[in-house]
């Protein structure tokens, strides 16, 4: 009672009013999505009924495994597989380190350049590796080489961001300190930066790699080389015994490249 006058007791509402029309906007604008995205994309029902029956029968294909047809093709194909992976991350992390330094605000005060920088990796990150190596197979022709330029466009915009990033989340008291003794941007970079973004970069470009070994195994259906093109082929000729063999070498090696990420990253992080 304050001044004669009987308080009304408080209600606790976890929401306010205004959060509860936002939360109900917000979901209503979810499920008009969804139901638009659904009337776009045509299911047709005949199909989706009969899909468990037409895996039965593709499994069905695949068996027995063509385990003899790996040392032909597939081995080979293999390798050159993660060797499209390992030097287009190579090429990214060599073209991103500069890009990252420039859209870096705290290392590179100049907003037009910023601007440039940024503008580089969104662009390297909107197009799809897919249409990088449809691109570069209309310039080189198909094979290896249009899917290795394929990852490294690809890896820059994920590099260069990451890599821009750590360094502007940098502590500034080292950096302050090396800048008061006269020290230059090289050594500002060597002796300020670097060691405060090396677990950082380390990580982010294994992930990359690992990234890459799984989006390079699909570039050979566009015919950028590696494996995708041994699967294409063998799905364009029915040849189901060899897509399934193709399929394991595949898993196969995305799981290891799973377990080396996992052990370098222990002993160098």
């Amino acid at each position: 009672m304050t001044d004669g006058v009987t308080q009304p007791p408080r209600t606790w509402q976890r929401y306010t009013l205004d959060q509860k029309l936002l939360r109900f906007g917000i979901y209503l604008a979810m499920v008009l999505a969804v139901v638009q995205s659904v009337r776009y994309v045509n299911i047709i029902p005949e199909f989706l009924a009969d899909a468990p029956e037409q895996m039965v029968d593709l499994f069905n294909r695949m068996w027995p495994i063509d385990w003899a047809y790996y040392p032909q093709d597939v081995n080979s194909a293999l390798i050159e597989t993660i060797h499209i992976a390992t030097l287009g991350t190579i090429i990214a992390v060599f073209l991103a380190i500069p890009v990252g330094l420039l859209a870096a605000n705290n290392y590179t005060p100049n907003r037009f350049l910023n601007f440039i920088a940024r503008l580089i990796l969104v662009s390297s990150r909107s197009v799809n590796s897919l249409v990088w190596a449809l691109l570069f197979i209309a310039i080189f022709g198909p094979g290896a080489l249009a899917g290795t330029l394929a990852i490294a466009f690809r890896s820059i915009g994920f590099v260069g961001k990451l890599i821009g990033e750590a360094i502007e989340e940098t502590s500034v008291g080292s950096i302050e300190a090396l800048k008061a003794s006269g020290a230059s941007k090289g050594a500002l970079l060597n002796y300020g930066y670097w060691p405060q973004i090396k677990p950082a970069f380390w990580s982010l470009v294994l992930l990359r790699w690992d990234i890459n070994v799984r989006e390079s195994a699909v570039l050979g259906l566009v015919g950028a080389g590696g494996i995708g093109m041994t699967l294409d082929t063998a799905m364009n000729l029915f040849q189901w015994e060899r897509v399934a063999v193709i399929l394991v070498a595949i898993f196969a090696v995305v799981i290891l490249a799973e377990i080396v990420i996992t052990q370098v990253r222990k002993r160098i992080l």
